[in-house]
Formats: structure tokens, C-alpha cells, sequence
């Protein structure tokens, strides 16, 4: 899946759209703990790895910025046992 993702440090999200809908992954950062509320991708461009992305994104910002996760949303947490070399960061 090619994805812009799209991060808005302000509001808490990373963000993509694609054919004129939104999916985005919401979180709260509270010192250095990241923890992954919701992921969201509507129906209509759902099954293109769009969820994946988004979750990827916000892990990667994660690690960048040197900050642990908590995947409270239930995609989330799913998504990073999947791919163990993202493991290190939970929380």
C-alpha cells in the first residue's frame, strides 16, 4: 500500500486519506509513553493495508522520538505482535 501519511502532533493523530476518505490512528502522549487509542479506517478503503500504515507511522515517529507504546487500541496491540521488531517499544 502507498500511503502520505500524515502526522498532526497537535490533535494527536497521523492521518492518510485515499479516494476522498480518512483513516487515521489516534494517540496520547503523556512524557515519554505513547499510547495508541484508536485506529480507524472506514469500510470503503478498508483491506489495503491502510491500517497497517498508520500504525507503522505512529511507531516509527515513536522510536524516532525515543518514546515507549502502549497499544491500548486492539488493532494496534495486534499489529505489533505481528511484527516483533517493533516489540522493544512497548511500554
Amino acid at each position: 500500500m502507498q500511503s502520505n501519511v500524515q502526522h498532526d502532533a497537535a490533535a494527536g493523530r497521523f492521518t492518510t486519506s485515499l479516494d476522498d476518505q480518512q483513516g487515521y490512528v489516534d494517540y496520547e502522549q503523556a512524557g515519554d509513553v505513547m499510547t495508541i487509542t484508536h485506529t480507524i479506517v472506514p469500510p470503503a478503503i478498508g483491506g489495503r493495508g491502510i491500517a497497517g500504515a498508520l500504525v507503522q507511522a505512529a511507531l516509527d515517529h515513536a522510536r524516532s522520538a525515543g518514546h515507549t507504546v502502549v497499544p491500548s487500541c486492539s488493532y494496534a496491540d495486534d499489529w505489533m505482535r505481528k511484527h516483533p521488531e517493533y516489540e522493544d517499544l512497548r511500554a
